[in-house]
This record gives C-alpha cells, structure tokens and sequence, in this order.
C-alpha cells in the first residue's frame, strides 16, 4: 500500500493534485475540497493516500489529515459507498462533523449530499456507529467533536497502526494523564503510551 506522496506540487485542482517526487514520478491524487482547502498554492507537500485497486485501474486518494483518510477507507467499507461518494462526503463534511454524525445518527446529514439516499445513510450509520464510537468518549458522542476528542481519535489511530491492538490502546489513553492536559500534543500522547503500551 502506498501510505503517502512527499515531492512537488505540479498541479492544483479541486478534485486531484499532481505531485512530482524527487525520482522524477509524477502521481495524479484525487482530493477532497477539504483537503484542497489545505493545500499550499505551490511547493512541495507530503499528503497521506489510499490506493483504490478496481478492474478498470488503480486509482489514488490524498488527505490532509490522518482523520479524513480514517474515515474514506471507513466510508468506502459501507455496502453502497464507493470512493466517490465518500469523497464527495469529504468534500460536503469535515471530518468532524461526519464523525458527530454518525455518532448522534443523523442521517438527514448525509442524505443531503448528491449520491447519497436515505437506505445508503442509514448504512453509513448503522455500518459506522460502533467502530467510530469506539474512538470517542461516550459521554461526548451526541455533540460536536472537541480537541480533546480530535487528540484522543488521532492517538488512537496511530496506535492502532503501529500494530498495537484497539482495546488495549483504549484502556492505556484512558488513563493517560497526558490526555487530560489541555497543552498536550499528538507525539506526547503517543509517547506516553508507548511507555504503557511496550
């Protein structure tokens, strides 16, 4: 899997970038608006990606945020919602507010957004619900996701990537005193769990 493109911005638009590597490759990345949103107007960039493998080709997609790739490739495993919906989900929504959907199972949300009708929202939601929930703290599910909310999903996240297990990373950022200081960083926090994590 291609995790993500460091190299030269080539060309800027809404829907896809093309961006130039040191080797002298050049990748077409399809974009969401948020995350053309973020982009510099040139130079070089690093965005995190997704490879999409189907019978007519491979396609890739880009992110700003580690967040917004989490949920494209959460997105794309509902039954019904294919990459480009997904990204039209991410181009409609930040990324917060599909995850404060779906965890207060607003529906009407999604069903707003052009390709997406009522049975495939109501996937979304019942798809989603448990996975996502399982990154927030539950007594924050129905509102708005916070910082502190953002910090313990991001952690949670990288953890996970790292190969460590869900539940355990859970437990550990839980009781983590790092979680609770409004200062803290994503690398404090991942550190502070390695150490009672390893």
């Amino acid at each position: 899997m291609i995790y993500s493109i460091r190299g030269k911005l080539v060309e800027r638009h809404p829907a896809h970038v093309v961006v130039e590597t040191a080797q002298g490759l050049a990748y077409q990345i399809s974009i969401s608006l948020n995350t053309y949103a973020r982009l510099p107007e040139s130079g070089d960039l690093v965005l995190l990606t997704h490879l999409v493998i189907k019978e007519d080709g491979h396609f890739l997609y880009g992110f700003a945020t580690a967040i917004e790739r989490q949920l494209f490739v959460h997105l794309i495993s509902v039954s019904g919602v294919g990459p480009n919906t997904a990204r039209l989900i991410l181009s409609a929504l930040d990324a917060e507010s599909v995850r404060s959907a779906i965890a207060s199972k607003d529906d009407f949300v999604f069903r707003k957004i052009k390709g997406v009708g009522p049975k495939t929202a109501q996937r979304i939601l019942i798809d989603l619900h448990d996975k996502l929930s399982r990154d927030l703290p539950a007594e924050a599910m129905p509102t708005a996701v916070s910082g502190h909310q953002r910090l313990f999903s991001e952690s949670m996240a990288a953890l996970v990537a790292l190969g460590f297990t869900r539940p355990a990373v859970e437990q550990v950022l839980r009781q983590l005193p790092d979680m609770k200081d409004p200062g803290a960083n994503l690398e404090q926090v991942i550190k502070a769990a390695l150490k009672n994590l390893a």
